[in-house]
């Protein structure tokens, strides 16, 4: 049997742009997708804490070190720049693998840098 478990967190980052005209996605520092084990065009989960909204997107990678977080698309008129949200990417593996399993979490300082 296999099941979803959480694979990789960035836990509360602040949202810098938005680009409604965009094709869609999440653009994130290099940086920050590293340190999460995150991979360019991974489907990811955005959780907004200060509006609730949650919603799937994938991943763009943006410039190292910039501290970057856009919304493209469409998510860009459900979560605004200045939100605080949590990036969270899930992975499928076996049930008894999935019980030694460590996810890869990581908490940016209020710059979004590491």
């Amino acid at each position: 049997m296999q099941i979803e478990i959480l694979k990789s967190k960035i836990h509360r980052v602040k949202i810098t742009e938005a680009n409604l005209h965009y094709i869609g996605s999440i653009t994130i520092d290099e940086d920050l997708m590293e340190a999460a084990n995150i991979i360019e065009n991974e489907k990811v989960q955005v959780l907004d804490i200060d509006n609730g909204e949650r919603l799937e997107t994938y991943v763009i990678r943006g410039i190292r070190g910039s501290g970057m977080i856009c919304m493209n698309g469409p998510a860009a008129r459900r979560i605004n720049p200045g939100d605080t949200v949590i990036i969270i990417s899930y992975c499928t593996m076996e049930f008894e693998a999935a019980k030694a399993h460590k996810p890869t979490i990581i908490f940016p300082k209020e710059d979004n840098t590491l």
